[in-house]
């Protein structure tokens, strides 16, 4: 299935304020995408609405969300199930400090409904580490049945090899995404130990509609149903 699992809604302050459940499913399938996730940072409180409206334009969604750790480094969670996706919004929410989103600053985070209608905006600050480490964020991720991604894994802000300087051995993640397919190369040179059961994502890290991948990377839905069985 040609995929992007790496969108931002606009409920994530650093995404335009038109990537909307409509847009995104719209021009999703505009591109030829069978797959997507919305992954907002550190909040699913639009993935219920974003299931939804891809369902609408024949798509299918995997629930998701990017978590900024104590060590600020992002990490993609994504769960099968929208109760265990809410079970771990719980989590996240009690891990976030109340820091005020600045608007003017940081950005709207806005709340749709099916239509596309603002009913709402987020007022805590979603760009903040939790108040979780790493191996804390991962075991939490696994406990709620949802795999761990570690997140563009070479950018230059918020990756692990940027915040860490290397992926730990002992750190139990189930995927690795990459900005670019020739980076596959790059990452295995520094870490030749990485398991051939860790499974590679190729994502766009959309914050724009224009941005969202062609339909150039695909996933077998199977690969994806093994790792999260050992969870269930």
């Amino acid at each position: 299935m040609f995929y992007d699992l790496h969108i931002h809604s606009g409920l994530s302050p650093c995404a335009n304020d038109d990537m909307s459940p409509n847009n995104i499913a719209g021009m999703a399938m505009l591109k030829g995408l069978q797959l997507i996730a919305v992954t907002d940072h550190n909040s699913l409180k639009q993935q219920r609405v974003m299931a939804a409206a891809a369902k609408q334009y024949g798509l299918s969604y995997v629930y998701g969300v990017e978590v900024q750790t104590l060590e600020e480094v992002h990490v993609l969670a994504y769960f099968k199930q929208l109760n265990d996706a809410e079970q771990f919004q719980s989590w996240l929410a009690q891990r976030l400090l109340p820091i005020k989103n600045d608007v003017q600053y940081f950005g709207h985070q806005y709340l749709f409904d099916l239509e596309d209608q603002v009913i709402g905006n987020e007022e805590v600050l979603l760009l903040q580490s939790v108040m979780a480490d790493i191996d804390e964020t991962m075991m939490a991720i696994h406990e709620h049945h949802g795999l761990a991604v570690l997140a563009h894994v070479l950018d230059r802000s918020n990756s692990i090899t940027t915040q860490l300087g290397f992926i730990p051995e002992t750190l139990q993640f189930d995927g690795i995404e990459i900005k670019h397919p020739t980076d596959y190369q790059r990452v295995m040179a520094m870490h030749p130990w990485i398991s051939s059961q860790v499974f590679w994502l190729c994502d766009s890290d959309a914050h724009q509609l224009v941005d969202i991948s062609e339909a150039e990377h695909a996933v077998d839905l199977e690969v994806l149903e093994a790792v999260w069985r050992k969870y269930l």
